[in-house]
């Protein structure tokens, strides 16, 4: 039961909403974590979506950028259980022609699936993925004295980061298979190809790709969500479940409110104790694209054409750099994609906890408009 009075009240316990009662509770505030569904989690979430057994996760389910979080890594997750498991290849790429590019690891591995663009990828990626930590200091939270150290690692990468990744691409790779592997990567912004800065999520995922991997975490993305948990309460603080906050004013006293929640649950539950003209900004957020996903119980692995595939914890069918900008910019137009750009995980290749003995799952989606039905 929540206490009658705290420093801090989150509301909503995804990723965002947990680090954030965790940093409170390491300064030696008391907070309470307050969450609509029974499990915490948010989008960090796995279940029996299909059949007993098999367990999907609800919605992300490989993690470059949990185990490349610099927050994450200061935190003690796996002594709460947190496992993370490394697939043989962080990523394939298949073709139509049978063959597959693979993300791996080792740069010189991934150059030579690449035909004649490894050198050029060599070029692109060695001098960024030998400085990651770097990176992620500067770029993955917000901005502080540290985002202005190493001006000319920055200067290089945001040059290339805020450009649009199919401008890119075309600059640096003279072939296809180069040339659609960045694609994929970068698609994962849910922005038109053709848009800055949509380059960055290629060069980041590539990047993390060779210095940290791909990781997915045994037993689901459920367990994420356990360890920070676990590790709030370690420190002091609550969480109540179930309990889904329809105004703020049923909340327990408090210092703070954070939010971990959309802009139409914020006005929804804040209401008119908001100024008026932050109300406005609310109301007039764009939301982006929408996700299609379909979680599949199935008998064996799925059969690929390039068997390279079955390296690979996450699989991405979309082609060509010109097909994935094609149904990327369709989405971004409101139209559904004539072929849509398709983002799998194949977890249960790589974590036997999560199907029955010789069963497998398989977590498939594609980027469609705002507001499909």
């Amino acid at each position: 039961m929540a206490s009658s009075f705290y420093d801090a009240v989150v509301v909503g316990s995804g990723p965002n909403g947990l680090a954030a009662a965790i940093t409170l509770a390491q300064a030696g505030r008391s907070v309470c974590v307050f969450e609509a569904k029974k499990t915490i989690g948010g989008g960090a979430r796995t279940q029996e979506l299909t059949l007993p057994g098999f367990h999907h996760d609800v919605c992300s389910a490989i993690h470059p950028l949990g185990i490349g979080s610099p927050f994450f890594r200061t935190l003690p997750l796996e002594r709460y259980g947190l496992e993370w498991i490394h697939p043989l290849a962080p990523l394939a790429h298949p073709l139509d022609d049978g063959t597959a590019m693979l993300l791996e690891r080792s740069i010189a591995a991934t150059g030579e699936t690449l035909g004649c663009d490894a050198v050029a990828y060599r070029r692109m990626m060695e001098p960024f993925a030998a400085q990651w930590d770097k990176i992620a200091n500067a770029f993955l939270g917000p901005l502080r004295p540290q985002s202005a150290r190493h001006p000319l690692l920055m200067t290089h990468f945001g040059l290339e980061a805020i450009r649009g990744a199919k401008g890119l691409a075309q600059q640096h790779f003279r072939g296809e298979r180069a040339r659609a592997m960045f694609a994929g990567m970068a698609a994962h912004s849910m922005l038109p190809l053709e848009q800055g800065p949509s380059a960055a999520f290629g060069l980041v995922l590539g990047i993390v790709g060779h210095a940290l991997g791909w990781p997915l975490p045994r037993g689901g993305s459920q367990c994420i969500s356990d360890a920070l948990a676990a590790h709030l309460r370690t420190l002091g603080g609550d969480i109540i479940t179930d309990h889904e906050v329809a105004t703020i004013e049923e909340l327990p006293d408090a210092r703070a409110v954070l939010f971990d929640v959309t802009p139409k649950q914020l006005i929804r539950i804040v209401g008119k104790q908001l100024p008026e003209h932050y109300i406005r900004s609310l109301q007039g957020y764009r939301y982006g694209p929408g996700a299609f996903k379909i979680d599949y119980a199935l008998d064996e692995p799925v059969p690929w054409l390039a068997s390279e595939c079955l390296l690979a914890g996450t699989v991405h069918i979309g082609g060509t750099l010109e097909e994935i900008a094609t149904s990327e910019r369709q989405v971004a137009q409101g139209q559904p994609p004539d072929h849509p750009f398709v983002l799998v995980a194949q977890q249960s290749l790589f974590d036997e906890t999560r199907a029955p003995a010789g069963k497998h799952t398989l977590w498939a989606y594609c980027h469609v408009p705002n507001g499909s039905t």
